[in-house]
């Protein structure tokens, strides 16, 4: 059986596997939101920075891209992603039910946020998420890049998020001309 993906945030602009289709989809019941505080691949433990995440929220939906996977390669792209996602164990895998705009629904696999782990830093303001995405830097370059990245490929494919959008605005404000 192929396998739906469900990518909110760096999955849409690089999902590191090989997909048969892509359809824009929305995740009823959560939202996108930079409420994970990043140690490995945006920031570290002394200087975190933030990344994307799915929180849940009842009556709110979340936007997204849906990416179809092969059945031959299913088992391969499930090891990926849970090596890729699962590196400090605050996303939990869930298979959730997606809404595709034709209205056909899919059930994909999804990474949502662990509210019980420490990582979880809700209810942030967008001015603290602001200074934080431009200082930070891990191992897979700097924060305010990821932001950048997934703001611009959301709009790109006009599901455009007013917090991200205000965040590009401010952070390139902070950052040295």
């Amino acid at each position: 059986m192929d396998l739906w993906v469900f990518g909110y945030g760096s999955l849409i602009w690089n999902p590191g596997f090989e997909v048969e289709e892509r359809r824009i989809a929305r995740l009823p019941g959560w939202h996108r939101s930079f409420c994970m505080s990043s140690i490995h691949h945006r920031g570290t433990e002394e200087a975190p920075g933030l990344v994307l995440a799915l929180d849940e929220a009842p009556g709110e939906h979340c936007d997204g891209v849906a990416f179809r996977v092969a059945a031959a390669r299913r088992d391969a792209t499930i090891a990926y992603l849970r090596d890729r996602e699962l590196i400090s164990s605050a996303y939990l895998e869930r298979e959730l039910p997606i809404l595709f705009r034709d209205g056909a629904q899919a059930m994909a696999v999804t990474y949502v946020i662990d509210r019980a782990h420490v990582q979880y830093v809700a209810g942030m303001a967008l001015e603290d998420q602001a200074q934080i995405i431009a200082r930070a830097t891990g191992g897979r370059g700097p924060n305010d890049e990821y932001l950048y990245n997934t703001a611009s490929h959301l709009a790109e494919l006009d599901l455009a998020d007013a917090d991200l959008d205000w965040l590009v605005s401010r952070v390139r404000g902070l950052k040295p001309a």
